[in-house]
């Protein structure tokens, strides 16, 4: 009864943890789109990095040689110190009555407590030398655990294979190292000890003496970390200042890029007046006065381009204006040949048959001349009404018919069972879909072409396929150039001019849609037209497909089989259950 609970959590989890990932991944987006645009930051940026990168390391190294500064000068004084104070408890030492073989009484209680053994009264004298600087501690080698100190240090400050280490030198050799210093009801403190065995020889002492200067390290250590600690802060406003000073510079170079860029950006929006104000003579000055003339001579060259353009396309609609007038006195006479054709003799009678032929092409390529100048000079509208498209591409389909029937071409229809209501120009489309079974007549090499019709609730659609020789790749969107050919050397069977399609994709992109094609060489091409449902709507989608569904599913299945298939290749193509 408590998996389902359990279950539950294990959910909620792994949807929080998407739930953070997501934001993550947002958030890192934003930083690195942020990053990426902004040339001030990354300058800023390095800067900053480089700065306490450099900073660090001559921190670091300004620091060690202070510190070893420090420690040498402390070193030297606390060994010039050690060797004052052996010289004066050498000479103490050095009485007759300073050996303690001389005083077995008291000779233990004498080193414990001090008493008045020259011994004592040497401690006593370094003791008021020393003060609070430093302590001492003077051992007997051959008295083990007996040794008399200035302060209350703890002889357990005297790690023994350092003391070991000291037993290896020869005497009056000193022996320096830092460790912790322990004092009797005080905290340890960081500190540098400085041991010697004293050279007793000539002095008529028994044993080896040891003394020890440990000198604390705490106002040292005061100092060097307040110096540290000052370090740091002015590295840390150094580089803040660098990062300062390298905002400032940067600004002054990306304030005019930033400015020229955005000027560069309406200049392409069609603002050809767009200019940049020039300040001074430097580099930024003679770019903005480089980008001024690019401008002036851009705008000249649109301008000049413009005018050409219009003259060219004015030339086209006047001649084809022009062409109409003695087009429609050629087209009479013909005409009256060609209906009297029967009384003429063979040759003359098939001249009057190719020139009626010729003369309804050239009427249709004056008519689709007129139908792009149109679009280029931006005059073509819409006549929009609210039509069903089933009924549309009916009446295409059998414009197209005895088209079909002359190159034994079968259409299959493949037509929703509602209506198909659209916002749209019936003539248009008409003209689109005509266009398109003409051409799927002419490729499709007398095989069946499908005609399909699909809808859903913001778009409709017509796909048109033929089964003949297909697109190469990348043919897909030069089918719509003026005058392309897929092959030039193949003739046009039906007559056409070579504008159908692009007509055609002006006409969709007139109404809001698409005009897309798709074809495999030796599989056939398919067409789809695709037009939103309410004119003057964006379009998002179509309700058909661009690729057939069967091809679609012959490309899924073999993706399928193939790993089916390569133990059987593997094992000599043998059956593989």
């Amino acid at each position: 009864m408590s998996s389902p609970p359990k279950k539950r959590r294990r959910r909620t989890l792994r949807q929080v943890a998407r739930g953070v990932r997501r934001r993550a991944r947002r958030a890192v987006g934003g930083v690195r789109r942020v990053w990426r645009r902004s040339l001030q930051l990354r300058v800023v940026t390095s800067t900053m990095v480089i700065s306490i990168a450099v900073v660090a390391v001559l921190g670091v190294f300004l620091m060690q040689q202070i510190i070893s500064t420090t420690l040498e000068a402390k070193e030297q004084a606390a060994k010039s110190e050690a060797q004052s104070d052996r010289n004066a408890v050498l000479g103490y030492l050095s009485r007759p009555d300073a050996d303690p073989a001389n005083q077995p009484a008291d000779s233990g209680e004498a080193l414990q407590q001090g008493g008045g053994t020259p011994l004592s009264q040497a401690l006593d004298a370094l003791a008021q030398r020393a003060g609070s600087r430093y302590s001492v501690i003077i051992r007997n080698e051959d008295r083990p655990g007996e040794s008399i100190g200035t302060t209350n240090i703890d002889e357990a400050s005297i790690p023994p294979k350092q003391r070991d280490e000291m037993f290896k030198k020869a005497a009056g050799e000193d022996s320096i190292w830092y460790t912790t210093l322990f004092y009797k009801g005080q905290e340890p403190v960081q500190g540098m000890i400085i041991g010697t065995r004293l050279d007793t020889s000539g002095t008529g002492l028994d044993g080896s003496y040891e003394i020890y200067h440990l000198v604390p390290l705490d106002k040292e250590e005061q100092t060097l970390s307040s110096v540290q600690q000052k370090l740091i802060a002015v590295g840390a406003g150094l580089v803040l200042l660098l990062a300062m000073i390298a905002s400032l510079v940067t600004r002054q170079v990306v304030t005019p890029v930033r400015l020229a860029r955005q000027a560069a950006e309406r200049l392409a929006a069609g603002r050809l007046d767009e200019r940049l104000k020039v300040r001074g003579e430097d580099d930024l000055a003679r770019l903005a006065t480089s980008f001024n003339e690019m401008a002036a001579n851009l705008a000249l060259k649109i301008h000049q381009l413009e005018e050409l353009s219009q003259v060219q396309r004015q030339f086209v609609s006047d001649v084809s204006h022009e062409l109409r007038t003695p087009l429609t006195t050629v087209r009479m006479a013909a005409d009256l040949l060609y209906d009297a054709r029967e009384d003429f003799d063979p040759m003359a009678s098939r001249s009057a048959e190719l020139m009626q032929n010729q003369l309804n092409r050239f009427e249709s390529m004056l008519a689709d001349l007129l139908e792009i100048s149109r679009y280029d000079a931006g005059a073509a509208d819409l006549d929009v009404d609210s039509v069903d498209v089933r009924d549309v591409v009916l009446r295409a389909v059998a414009d197209s018919e005895a088209l079909a029937e002359r190159h034994s071409t079968r259409f299959d229809l493949r037509l929703p069972g509602e209506p198909c209501m659209a916002e749209m120009d019936s003539r248009r489309v008409e003209r689109i879909l005509r266009n398109l079974l003409f051409n799927a007549i002419e490729h499709g090499e007398g095989r069946e072409v499908i005609v399909s019709v699909g809808a859903d609730r913001d778009a409709v659609a017509v796909a048109v396929r033929d089964h003949g020789v297909g697109l190469k790749p990348g043919e897909e969107n030069m089918v719509f150039d003026r005058f392309w050919r897929a092959d030039p050397s193949r003739a046009r069977t039906i007559g056409g001019t070579g504008l159908g399609l692009a007509i055609s994709r002006e006409d969709a992109i007139l109404h809001g849609g698409w005009l897309q094609a798709w074809g495999v060489q030796g599989e056939g091409s398919q067409f789809r037209l695709s037009l939103p449902r309410v004119s003057g709507t964006a379009l998002r989608g179509s309700p058909l497909p661009l690729v057939p569904p069967e091809v679609e599913m012959r490309r899924t299945w073999r993706g399928h089989m193939t790993p089916m298939l390569l133990p059987a290749l593997a094992d000599g193509g043998r059956d593989v259950d």
